[in-house]
């Protein structure tokens, strides 16, 4: 049993393809989000996580360069994402531990003698 359309014809096919296009254009967007969060200069919408639509079925043909290219930049992405955390995670650790050591105590050295 096949996701495609029941009907089969041009105006099915092209329908079919449009799909699919729409799909990758919405996960698309995403990507180019989560992108510019990364840099700072962006602070990402509160956005429902993207579902795939129902009924797509198999990926075009026409469609598979394009869809490699967005997995690609999903996987740099996710990679760049947790090491922008692991980073913070570690920040926060040498800020605490800075705080755990109290205020810091003025130190005078006498050069004179």
């Amino acid at each position: 049993m096949t996701s495609r359309p029941a009907t089969s014809g041009p105006a099915s096919d092209d329908l079919f393809h449009e799909r699919w296009v729409a799909a990758l254009t919405a996960l698309e967007v995403d990507v180019d989000e989560a992108e510019r969060s990364l840099t700072g200069d962006h602070v990402p919408a509160g956005r429902d996580p993207w579902t795939p639509p129902g009924g797509l079925g198999p990926l075009p043909a026409a469609l598979r360069t394009r869809a490699e290219e967005l997995l690609a930049r999903q996987l740099e992405v996710a990679r760049q994402v947790t090491e922008a955390a692991s980073m913070g995670r570690r920040q926060a650790r040498a800020v605490q531990a800075m705080r755990a050591n109290g205020p810091a105590r003025p130190v005078y050295v006498d050069m004179a003698g």
